[in-house]
């Protein structure tokens, strides 16, 4: 049985960033889970995840968990492919570390 990897979050400037991989066209928009190789695993109903409604839409949802203002979330590589890698501007990694390595965000499902 191998060991759930934590979500990976390091220090960025004035916040923190980690990497999410997006996966599209799905019925909700919502966090499936914590991938082995510790990124954020994240549905959305927008298609294709490069497309710029889709990332709005990740932004929005993702604003939306954090509380933070949508302002303060960049997606800061990856804006045209399913990974990508979010800063997110006057939040600690402790608060998001503690937001998304719930237990119910682990998945084993890559």
């Amino acid at each position: 049985m191998s060991a759930k990897r934590r979500f990976e979050i390091t220090d960025a400037k004035g916040g923190a960033a980690f990497t999410v991989k997006v996966i599209t066209r799905a019925v909700h928009t919502e966090v499936v889970g914590i991938q082995e190789d510790g990124s954020l695993k994240i549905r959305l109903m927008a298609s294709p995840a490069g497309d710029p409604a889709a990332n709005k839409e990740l932004v929005d949802f993702l604003a939306a968990q954090l509380t933070v203002p949508v302002e303060r979330i960049e997606i800061v590589a990856g804006a045209n492919g399913r990974e990508k890698v979010i800063a997110v501007e006057g939040i600690s990694t402790a608060d998001l570390d503690s937001k998304f390595n719930a237990e119910n965000y682990h998945s084993d499902v890559d």
